[in-house]
């Protein structure tokens, strides 16, 4: 057998041992199934056998910790009783996104595996799954620990405890105080409950010390809710409908995932990459997908080559110019990217709204014309050296401020329109700003050339 393959056999043996064993409570499924990974790249059959040999508790966790195309492949082999086996060994959020995924596959699949759970399950997960991607109903939890206001503490702990034998619910940090209807009053820290006796009251746990009252509610924008989390320090969210009934609760690293993925297709919508497309095997899939946009980068990059040929005389006149032209496009191009990546980043963040929009563009235009001005003017000492002519100098002096400019100016403007018109602000937002940046150099540079060199 392979020494490497021997290696993460064994490895995976270690790993599975000590967490069915709770030998080593800091293995976590993210460690089997990346040993899976790194076994099925040497031998396909073997990560199989493997992966069937995990207890099914086990063997859910681990299937949402591998990549998305090796979930689809797992979903198309297993049956339809198989998955709702493991569906039910899923937290409510983990298994209404499996429910999910199954769909896009196969929508009769999914049909099958919701019809083999209870009715129970199969309500909440339907529920689950009919909110929209970005709501914040799609990522919540419904397990959640509850305490009523005349409850004693003592007896919620204990139930607490059961909970957790049964594996009912995990991540708890905060016990969720209801009154009567089930009506949020507030939640309170565990740790805060360590300072009273098991005989106290929730009531006047919170007539001494308060509450925290802050939550969200089931259609509330995703973004609102990584904003309310981050400003108020949380590690969990309650979610409630518009009667204030507490229907679910949304945990950190749901939050952290969602952060994740978002800057995640940020960085490969501002490369004009599909990041559902990278995440496939298929180099025809991933190649095909980087094409589009290569092929429309192709057509901005002619429309500067046409701006170019308007001036054909002018370059055939002055062979500094061809030198020197690239420099005035490549400057635009980068301060563009500079101006276009904090744009999309701060409006990711919810920094710019409203009358903030017009703050934002007359701070990048100021930054970039700054920019321009420093630049332009070491740039015309440069020319003026190395060509001898001083008006060479004043020309892509004035093309580089110019060019600075437009670059602040539309690489601000372009995402903030595309949000407005309801289009993901990273998406095509590089290829338009090149495209201009690139007309309006060369032509700032050649025009100007042209007026006054010639």
């Amino acid at each position: 057998m392979d020494y490497q393959l021997q290696e993460q056999i064994e490895l995976f043996d270690r790993y599975l041992s000590e967490h069915v064993e709770g030998a080593n409570l800091d293995v976590h499924p993210f460690e089997i199934a990346d040993s899976l990974i790194q076994i099925k790249k040497i031998d396909g059959q073997i990560y199989l056998d493997l992966l069937n040999t995990l207890p099914q508790t086990l063997l859910a966790e681990v299937i949402i910790e591998l990549p998305r195309h090796e979930q689809e492949e797992i979903y198309e082999r297993f049956g339809a009783k198989k998955l709702a086996l493991l569906t039910e060994e899923l937290n409510t959020n983990d298994a209404a996104d499996l429910i999910s995924h199954i769909e896009e596959i196969d929508e009769a699949k999914a049909n099958a595996v919701l019809s083999n759970l209870s009715e129970e399950d199969r309500d909440t997960i339907n529920k689950l799954i009919s909110y929209e991607e970005h709501e914040a109903g799609a990522h919540m939890k419904v397990e959640i620990f509850t305490a009523h206001l005349h409850e004693k503490i003592g007896d919620s702990i204990l139930r607490l405890k059961q909970m957790k034998q049964n594996n009912e619910i995990d991540n708890i940090h905060h016990v969720f105080v209801v009154s009567d209807g089930h009506t949020f009053v507030g939640m309170i820290p565990l740790e805060d409950l360590i300072l009273h006796g098991p005989k106290e009251l929730y009531k006047d746990v919170i007539d001494d010390e308060g509450k925290i009252t802050v939550s969200v509610k089931p259609h509330d924008d995703i973004k609102k809710v990584i904003e309310v989390v981050s400003n108020y320090d949380l590690s969990v969210i309650p979610v409630v409908n518009d009667f204030g009934i507490l229907v679910g609760r949304i945990t950190s690293d749901d939050i952290y995932d969602i952060i994740s993925e978002e800057a995640t297709d940020q960085i490969y919508h501002l490369a004009g990459v599909n990041d559902d497309a990278e995440q496939e095997e298929s180099f025809w899939i991933i190649g095909k997908s980087r094409a589009i946009w290569l092929g429309l980068n192709l057509f901005t990059a002619i429309a500067a080559s046409l701006v170019i040929g308007l001036f054909d005389e002018t370059l055939q006149s002055l062979v500094a110019l061809a030198i020197l032209m690239p420099i005035v496009a490549s400057m635009g191009g980068n301060a563009g990217t500079q101006t276009l990546t904090v744009t999309v980043r701060q409006m990711a963040l919810g920094e710019i709204a409203g009358n903030e929009a017009k703050k934002t563009i007359f701070k990048e235009v100021s930054i970039a014309l700054l920019n321009g001005l420093l630049y332009g003017a070491v740039m015309g000492v440069i020319a003026y050296v190395w060509f001898g002519l001083p008006m060479l100098g004043v020309v892509i002096a004035m093309a580089m401020i110019t060019n600075l400019f437009a670059a602040g100016f539309f690489g601000a403007i372009i995402p903030l329109t595309l949000k407005k018109f309801g289009v993901d602000p990273a998406i095509g937002s590089t290829v338009l700003l090149t495209t201009i940046t690139d007309v309006v150099g060369f032509f700032s540079f050649l025009g100007l050339a042209t007026l006054i060199l010639l």
